[in-house]
């Protein structure tokens, strides 16, 4: 019989909080300009939480402080499944669906964060993969107001027995098409220093002596400053910067990501606009070199603004 390996499992809730403070300071480490003040001025009539800010939850908890980031990650015991070291794990990747906006501070609410295991897969010797739904919550109504499936890659560790699992669904950029629109994102030695201070403090994205021992050759950036930068230029480029122009986000870690390498996106424009205005757009990430940095790109959205946008 297959081991299923912990799917169904239900992680104990987590209190979740955040201040305007830190609303701030998420903008400006992901890319946020003077010409967006509704994500970077809290006076502002608009002020509003960029929506994937909800990936910094589940780092970030309830500390306004400065974490042990393998501490945090201490998982907890899952029936079913071997100990797995979370000091060898990598993103796979992040699919995020936005129910109800965030306010711009948890301040006088509740909120938690809802996570169950939705698969766990024995990749054989590469390692096993996890795949995961965490819910922010209002504990109080209940409501969810983001879906956050994830997927994370504990290198090196399967062979316990479990299923491989189904092949993964992907949504390639169409062939022979020019791109609807571009951008770039020019990182810096300073990008990975500035988006840890969001509650991500992995040793591996500031220390170049750990990034060396891990192969990379030295400090690599967070792969989710890369997934939360494209985020924003996407919605910036097409979606006029508004966030509820934006019902779901997703793609793939492909490959690490360095500091001083430039980020270009491209997107297509795949179907026709349904009822209410959304569509699918799909979009790949590539650095100077050409090689992909983030795959699998796709995002449901209202596309108001950008190259070729209007046609």
């Amino acid at each position: 019989m297959t081991n299923t390996g912990g799917a169904g499992f239900e992680y104990p809730p987590q209190p979740l909080v955040w201040l305007k403070r830190d609303a701030l300071l998420f903008a400006n480490s992901i890319g946020a300009t003077a010409d967006e003040l509704h994500f970077l001025y809290e006076l502002h009539p608009n002020f509003q939480l960029f929506p994937t800010y909800a990936t910094i939850l589940p780092f970030k908890k309830t500390s306004p402080e400065v974490t042990d980031f393998y501490a945090a990650k201490e998982s907890v015991p899952v029936p079913g499944l071997p100990p797995l070291d979370v000091r060898r794990v990598l993103d796979g990747q992040r699919h995020l669906k936005f129910l109800k906006p965030l306010p711009p501070t948890s301040e006088g609410r509740k909120f938690e964060l809802r996570t169950k295991i939705t698969g766990v897969w024995d990749k054989g010797k590469p390692g096993t993969v996890m795949d995961t739904r965490s819910n922010v919550v209002d504990a109080e109504t209940g409501e969810v107001y983001v879906e956050i499936h994830g997927s994370a890659f504990y290198v090196g560790q399967g062979g316990w027995g479990g299923s491989k699992g189904p092949a993964s669904v992907n949504y390639p950029p169409p062939k022979g098409k020019t791109p609807d629109a571009t951008f770039s994102d020019q990182t810096s030695a300073m990008t990975p220093i500035l988006y840890r201070l969001n509650g991500d403090y992995n040793p591996l994205h500031i220390d170049p002596v750990l990034g060396e021992k891990m192969n990379f050759g030295g400090v690599i950036i967070h792969g989710l400053y890369s997934w939360n930068a494209t985020a924003h230029g996407l919605l910036k480029t097409l979606g006029g910067s508004n966030p509820a122009n934006l019902k779901e986000y997703q793609c793939r870690f492909a490959s690490p990501v360095k500091p001083g390498d430039k980020l270009t996106t491209s997107m297509w424009r795949t179907g026709q606009p349904d009822s209410n205005g959304f569509e699918e757009v799909v979009f790949e990430v590539k650095n100077q070199n050409g090689k992909v940095v983030l795959s699998n790109g796709r995002a449901i959205m209202k596309v108001v603004s950008g190259d070729k946008a209007k046609l």
